[in-house]
């Protein structure tokens, strides 16, 4: 398996859990340290680190130091490549679609033409 292909696995598992997928959507707002992270949250600040850390692992976050705090950032750069695999499959669907609509439209035109055994009637 490639590389970009390994990154796209672990970024789809990581976002696989809702609590990370909220995570993401907070941090989307910004930056924040795991503990602010973990305040909606009714869970331990050591169960909302392990989760930073599995979307950390996959790419999705990075973490920094600020003097005391470390904030979590979203790093953009696995979502870009996750946006062009979906619209890669987004593409081609829509493809099929209109390919589908065309033949339709075909068939509803064939039915509308006179059949020539009606003409002879």
């Amino acid at each position: 398996m490639n590389d970009s292909a390994e990154r796209l696995n672990r970024a789809f598992a990581a976002l696989a859990d809702p609590t990370r997928r909220d995570l993401v959507a907070r941090l989307a707002e910004g930056d924040a340290t795991v503990g602010e992270l973990a305040e909606p949250y009714d869970m331990s600040l050591q169960a909302v680190s392990k989760h930073v850390k599995v979307l950390e692992e996959a790419g999705l976050v990075t973490r920094s130091r600020d003097a005391q705090r470390r904030p979590v950032h979203l790093d953009a750069e696995v979502f870009d490549l996750m946006t062009k695999w979906i619209e890669r499959y987004r593409r081609a669907a829509e493809e099929r679609y209109q390919r589908l609509d065309a033949l339709l439209d075909r068939m509803a035109d064939e039915d509308q033409k006179p059949n020539r055994t009606e003409e002879a009637s």
